[in-house]
């Protein structure tokens, strides 16, 4: 797996690349600011890329949109946001699409290693890493709220569990219920979004950016 870093705290940085060397990731770019990220993108094509919110020059939202461009300039490289802050305008632009192959994990919530190395592998094959606290606030701020009054408190909790890129197994063992439970929980939980079966859209994938507020476009 390859992957390019952006990332102002050269602690950090350091950090971060030690860590996926030493777990025999390749790591061809580490840098700075947002600009240096986008070339880095265009040179190398990683697998992966981990990026801070707050880079220079002014440390707002620099290296977020920096994510939103690259989702659409490199559609097939994953996208990490790891980040102190949940920037909420440009998050929503990053999840507009599709969630295949996007993360966003708060630094002072990642406790356990294996837990940051595990959600970058899988953002990097295309699936979804996004941290509770995360999607509490875009919740929390969503217009849809009168749809998802429609959902028990399992299948919010199934539907959160969801959103942070959880499997029917990776559900069941963590609500410790059986996949047949699951299975039926998220039946439910497609029937009252109004989603029915569809060749063209990914359904989970839907239902996840109903739960998050966002338009619920075509993904695949």
């Amino acid at each position: 797996m390859k992957v390019v870093i952006a990332e102002d705290s050269v602690i950090l940085r350091d950090g971060l690349v030690q860590l996926l060397i030493d777990r025999g990731y390749e790591v061809p770019a580490m840098v700075g600011d947002a600009e240096a990220l986008v070339a880095a993108v265009d040179e190398y094509a990683p697998d992966v890329a981990i990026i801070d919110v707050r880079m220079p020059p002014s440390f707002t939202d620099e290296g977020l949109v920096a994510a939103v461009h690259l989702r659409r300039r490199h559609p097939d490289v994953g996208v990490l946001v790891f980040s102190q802050w949940v920037e909420t305008r440009y998050a929503a632009e990053l999840l507009s699409g599709s969630t295949s192959g996007v993360g966003y994990l708060l630094k002072d919530r990642v406790a356990d290693v294996g837990e940051f190395v595990d959600a970058l592998v899988r953002v990097a094959a295309g699936g979804t890493a996004l941290d509770p606290e995360v999607v509490a606030q875009w919740v929390g701020s969503s217009a849809k709220r009168s749809t998802l009054d429609a959902l028990t408190a399992r299948e919010r909790e199934v539907l959160d569990l969801m959103a942070q890129g959880l499997t029917n197994a990776a559900l069941a063992a963590s609500l410790h219920v059986s996949e047949r439970a699951i299975e039926k929980h998220v039946g439910n939980i497609f029937g009252k979004l109004g989603l029915p079966p569809s060749d063209t859209n990914h359904r989970r994938v839907m239902a996840v950016l109903q739960y998050l507020g966002q338009p619920s476009g075509t993904a695949s």
